[in-house]
């Protein structure tokens, strides 16, 4: 039995012992206690500072030494005391605001769950054929503009690796496409890290002060097990001193790269993070990051990777430690299995996107990858627009602070009665139920009549259509133009 009493802060509502109850109905997902909490951290901090990390960049070394001493490094091994690592969490920023590219608040971290596509794919899967080819500018444009246009995603990371340009100018290339054809907040990934630098004076030349409501987020591996390599250290110098909040994430393969036990993979990975967010913190005190993991399993027979459930369960546990440090988060996004927008793909993109909504996740920023991660699949981030706001649908949850209206049209109907003539019926029918706008809902009858028509097909006609009317936002040709010229004139030094 419940009631509603109205007060200044709006109605409540309270169970029958008097007790307040939230007036929304909404799932919500909780792996850990707080004592299993502690015990991850304090295993991580032995891990840290028992058997160390090893740091490749002179530089990174320096910065430790200067702050724990040399006893605590060992050649290019740093062993890190839980004092500093304490330290650097106090110091680390709890949230961090996203923009988009005209300047407009997007997002912020931690929050509902965000969701971007990607990521560095060597091969474009046609969505008219599902053959597949080598990953293409004209690919990246196209691609691009799909995201922008798909309003379940907040982010555009780096789709692809262009591959009909030199090596050397790819990641330029690359970067160029997503800024001139996007306003989205971008997730930049830079396969040469030599790059890196200039891929920053391209965009700083085409939008300004990169700091200044930033919509760049890069993107940073350590190597697993335990290192911080010289490229991923310079690319964090690089970054902070723009001023640019930027995503720390490991990827692992349970077996292979991190212990093959769930546990065991959760404390390196866990460890691993603690020591990127000391040496960020060490570069620059206050220093915006987000944190997460890619916690995979190696194939002991076709020596390649796969999420399965435990992966995303560990995922789930990655960002409630996160949670628990104040940190903000970024995790799994489903991809990287199935062989087009499949079956097995449409189980991994369910899996993920529900349970990230429902737990604690931050930002999915890689959804399209198949093939273990190398092919980009239009197809699947079109159907994944749609799961993502079935996801977010159930996250939602309902609110129950209308009974009394509810009641009387309970009332009026009465016993074999029905709903289809009620006032609320008819005010919400449009807005109460969700609708595909892929799939059609058919009768039996008229799945039958229309020739047993398969679900693939409707979306692969979706994706198709919407891949023929694209437009790239209002400043492309001026951004093509200033991005061509500058790469042109880098080229030329």
């Amino acid at each position: 039995m419940e009631w509603m009493i109205e007060n200044s802060q709006g109605p409540q509502l309270f169970n029958i012992d008097g007790e307040s109850m939230e007036k929304t109905i909404h799932p919500n997902l909780i792996v850990l206690n707080d004592v299993q909490k502690e015990k991850i951290h304090t295993d991580s901090l032995q891990v840290l500072a028992t058997v160390g990390v090893r740091v490749d960049s002179a530089t990174a070394r320096q910065l430790f030494t200067d702050a724990i001493g040399t006893e605590a490094t060992r050649e290019d091994r740093v062993y890190i005391p839980a004092e500093l690592v304490e330290y650097a969490l106090k110091l680390a920023p709890s949230s961090v605001d996203i923009y988009n590219r005209r300047g407009d608040l997007a997002f912020r971290l931690p929050g509902q769950t965000r969701f971007g596509i990607g990521v560095t794919a060597l091969y474009y899967q046609n969505p008219e054929t599902d053959r597949i080819e080598p990953f293409t500018r004209q690919h990246m444009e196209t691609t691009v503009r799909l995201g922008d246009i798909l309003p379940n995603f907040d982010t555009i990371s780096t789709i692809g690796i262009i591959q009909d340009v030199s090596p050397e100018q790819s990641d330029l290339y690359a970067t160029l496409e997503m800024m001139a054809n996007t306003v989205k907040p971008l997730v930049i990934l830079v396969s040469d890290e030599r790059v890196f630098p200039a891929v920053l004076d391209l965009l700083a030349h085409l939008h300004g002060d990169l700091a200044l409501k930033s919509f760049i987020i890069p993107y940073f591996n350590p190597i697993s097990p335990l290192v911080i390599n010289e490229g991923t250290a310079d690319k964090m110098f690089a970054a902070i001193e723009r001023g640019l909040t930027f995503i720390y994430s490991n990827y692992g393969m349970a077996g292979a790269t991190t212990p093959i036990t769930p546990a065991g993979s959760l404390i390196l990975l866990n460890a691993e993070l603690l020591a990127g967010l000391t040496l960020i913190q060490l570069i620059k005190e206050g220093a915006p990051a987000i944190f997460g993991s890619l916690p995979a399993s190696f194939n002991m027979k076709g020596k390649g990777s796969f999420y399965d459930p435990r992966g995303y369960l560990l995922n789930l546990v990655c960002a409630e430690m996160m949670d628990y440090y104040h940190l903000p988060h970024c995790g799994t996004s489903g991809s990287g299995m199935g062989w087009g927008a499949d079956l097995i793909s449409a189980g991994h993109q369910w899996t993920n996107h529900v349970t990230s909504c429902i737990g604690r996740v931050g930002l999915a920023p890689f959804v399209g990858n198949i093939l273990d991660s190398i092919t980009f699949s239009p197809a699947v981030i079109t159907y994944a627009n749609e799961i993502i706001e079935q996801a977010r649908l159930f996250t939602g949850g309902f609110d129950m602070d209308d009974t009394s209206t509810i009641l009387n049209e309970i009332a009026q109907a009465g016993p074999g009665g029905n709903f289809l003539t009620s006032d609320l019926t008819f005010k919400q029918f449009r807005q109460a139920q969700y609708h595909s706008d892929i799939f059609p809902r058919l009768t039996p009858e008229e799945w039958q009549t229309e020739g047993f028509p398969r679900p693939d097909n409707y979306l692969r006609q979706y994706t198709n259509e919407l891949m023929s009317s694209l437009d790239p936002p209002g400043d492309h040709e001026d951004l093509m133009a200033k991005g061509e010229a500058f790469i042109c004139k880098l080229v030329a030094r």
